[in-house]
């Protein structure tokens, strides 16, 4: 069973970093491109980044460049977020999904999601 799994949230305050974990069961994500995605309340769900079957990565979101790493480690089967720098307004809750070879931007281009771990930037 197809299956992704998002860990590493949490409360930090403004300045801090958070390293986010998605884990990947039932598939070899090596094969396949995956994306991080946040929502924040009142708001679609945008992206973030995302890590092809290549291994390049995409940068999605203008406000998170310089700040947020995508990487993935295959022998894992994992694909990480490093938040660095984090900002108020980059609470949301944090997905990862999974679709073919290649990036995409759009939520929609998406064939599996995981649940979702909550990121919150307060002092």
């Amino acid at each position: 069973q197809l299956q992704l799994v998002e860990s590493g949230g949490g409360l930090v305050q403004p300045g801090g970093s958070l390293r986010l974990s998605c884990a990947a069961s039932g598939f070899a994500l090596a094969r396949y491109a995956i994306g991080w995605f946040r929502q924040a309340p009142g708001k679609e769900r945008e992206g973030v980044q995302c890590t092809n079957s290549s291994g390049d990565s995409t940068n999605y979101a203008d406000s998170v460049k310089g700040r947020f790493t995508i990487s993935r480690d295959n022998a894992k089967n994992t694909v990480y977020l490093q938040m660095n720098s984090l900002k108020p307004e980059d609470t949301a809750v944090y997905y990862c999904a999974v679709r073919g070879r290649w990036c995409a931007r759009l939520a929609s281009d998406y064939d599996y999601w995981g649940q979702g771990t909550q990121v919150t930037v307060s002092s």
